[in-house]
Parts: C-alpha cells; structure tokens; sequence
C-alpha cells in the first residue's frame, strides 16, 4: 500500500497556521479540530514547518507561559521531512521511526496535499491484520 491509498480514504485535508499566528491561536487550532500537529504554511500550500503538541509543551517547559504570545515560528521545526504519495507504507514507518516523527506532509511538486499520522499508520495495519485474519478464518473454515 501506498500514501496515496491512505490520503485517498483519510482525505487530503491539512490544517495550517501562518508563521505569525501565536502559540494561543495555534492551541485553539489544535483543540478544535482535535489534532496533535499542524503545518506552518504561509499560503495554506507550502511547507514552512511543522509545529506539534510536544513542541509546545518542551517550549512552555523552557520558557513559561510567556511562550504563549510568541510566533509558531519560536516553537515549531524548520526542517521537516515530506514524503510523495507514491512510497510505500512500509518506508513511511520507517522513516517516522528512525526521524522520531508523528506527522509527515505529504508534498507533490512542492505544494501540500496531504498530512499522513502515526495513528493512519496504525490504522492502516491493523485493518491489514483483519484482513489477513478474515481470509484466514474464511480459507480454514472452508477446509473443514
């Protein structure tokens, strides 16, 4: 399986912030559409980073509840690993394993057009397992 299959059940909706809204916009963000991550993007189709619920929470650790009023920019990763929707499933959860990432955009042509998870990951391969199970539950079944 492919991202495109996963962004083509999941949707290829992806919530952004621009980098000057705050870290209390980006929380109320967060909260409403009851995400863990969302894109930095100045025009809702570029990559200008990433920002994540564990980057406020080691930045709120560091700095205070002063890190409220500052720019996404001050709490979010600059360098942010994209895939294309053609790799395999396999590499994506190697990849968010060996970068120690949660949440992956999905870019073509450097514009924006997906946002793959750990949970889509997991979703993915449990209903992989399922599948496997009924067609083994159906085959012995059968055979008996």
């Amino acid at each position: 399986m492919r991202i495109s299959d996963v962004l083509r059940v999941k949707g290829g909706e992806v919530v952004t912030v621009t980098p000057d809204s705050d870290v209390r916009h980006l929380l109320s963000v967060l909260a409403e559409h009851r995400i863990g991550a969302v894109v930095v993007s100045q025009d809702g189709t570029s990559v200008g980073g990433i920002v994540s619920e564990r980057d406020i929470v080691r930045a709120l650790a560091e700095r205070g509840p002063a890190v409220l009023s500052e720019p996404v920019t001050a709490v979010h990763t600059a360098q942010v690993h994209t895939l294309a929707p053609d790799i395999h499933i396999e590499d994506v959860m190697r990849i968010m394993t060996e970068q120690r990432v949660r949440h992956v955009p999905v870019v073509v042509d450097g514009s924006l057009r997906g946002i793959v998870s750990i949970g889509d990951v997991v979703k993915n391969r449990i209903d992989e397992l399922e599948t496997e199970r009924s067609a083994l539950t159906n085959y012995i079944s059968g055979t008996r």
